[in-house]
């Protein structure tokens, strides 16, 4: 493998592992497709141990994200109904404020319903700050798991 494509496949792991940060970036399929760009093209022993190693760890990763985060929702009460409609505001502010407009119309809509639903100031960001927290243990544990993979294949790639 080249040099140059050699840092064509840097370049996509690095766009995965900030596609963990940026919502609505795909940012496992991102590094699981640069390391099987580079396994196809350099086809040794060490590029399809890692591809493998990928595979497992980025499944292991989306089980680990799914199941842990939603103990805490689940515990703290909190409806999937406000969940789903803090996405869609979360979403709906991705357009109308760019970027930043996600993570503040989400919480911000979390945080009405469940004032909303709770009555009070204190229960509601209680409730609220529950949910930030589930989030942020899930993106956590999916930057862990690309960081894990881009730290195999550069340490191959260094190792020759």
């Amino acid at each position: 493998m080249s040099d140059w494509q050699l840092v064509a496949v840097g370049l996509v792991l690095l766009l995965g592992l900030f596609g963990v940060l940026v919502p609505g970036v795909p940012g496992p399929p991102i590094v699981w497709a640069g390391v099987l760009w580079w396994a196809m093209t350099e086809q040794s022993s060490a590029a399809w141990t890692v591809l493998i190693a990928a595979t497992v760890v980025l499944l292991l990763n989306q089980a680990l994200k799914w199941l842990l985060p939603a103990r805490n929702l689940r515990a703290a009460g909190t409806p999937y109904r406000t969940m789903f409609a803090a996405g869609a505001a979360g979403i709906a502010g991705f357009f109308l404020v760019p970027v930043i407009g996600a993570p503040l119309f989400a919480i911000g809509a979390h945080y009405l319903l469940e004032r909303i639903r709770l009555g009070s100031h204190g229960d509601a960001w209680a409730a609220t700050r529950t949910a930030l927290r589930a989030i942020g243990l899930s993106v956590l544990i999916e930057l862990m798991a690309c960081l894990l993979v881009a730290g195999a294949w550069a340490g191959v790639v260094i190792a020759g």
